[in-house]
């Protein structure tokens, strides 16, 4: 069966972290706060109000990045693959790249749940110069906010200005 076009792709940044200072042990190792905990939990809410059900789910293997998308999984109504990647913890947006290229062309929706700057980096590299949303992204994203794409050819074809950012979802902290 054909995937339908556009695919979507959305790009998250973990919610609200605790400091460095505060942190026992690595960057690697931060939680998120309890603040951080609601706003991650809004943000699968969101996603779902949305009515966004990702087909594979890309995540990062620091600690925030997995108990965010724990929250945004538990308000979701279905999710498809969940791939933690240590890869995504020190990529920069050009990797992240790469590795959408590498996602099944059956695949209709993705999410990746990781870090600033990559996250609005990614969004601008592959938002084409008539998107909508793309100046929302220029000087970065705050935590939980999520850049919603759609792209018209198949991941393996994915390049730069190669899709269209439709929506930038903030979610503030409490």
């Amino acid at each position: 069966m054909p995937v339908p076009v556009p695919r979507t792709l959305v790009l998250m940044r973990h919610a609200s972290a605790q400091p460095w200072a505060d942190a026992d042990g690595s960057d690697h190792d931060r939680e998120l706060t309890s603040a951080g905990l609601r706003q991650a939990a809004a943000a699968g809410r969101a996603l779902a109000g949305r009515g966004f059900s990702p087909d594979l789910v890309l995540v990062s293997s620091a600690v925030r990045t997995r108990q965010t998308w724990e929250q945004v999984a538990a308000g979701l109504p279905r999710h498809g693959d969940v791939e933690v990647r240590d890869d995504l913890y020190d990529a920069d947006a050009g990797d992240v790249a790469g590795l959408l290229t590498e996602v099944d062309d059956a695949v209709a929706t993705v999410l990746v749940i990781g870090h600033e700057p990559v996250i609005s980096s990614l969004a601008r590299r592959l938002a084409s110069a008539g998107s909508s949303a793309a100046h929302l992204v220029a000087a970065g994203v705050p935590t939980a906010t999520r850049c919603v794409l759609e792209v018209d050819s198949p991941w393996s074809d994915l390049a730069p200005r190669g899709a269209d950012l439709v929506a930038v979802d903030r979610t503030p902290t409490d």
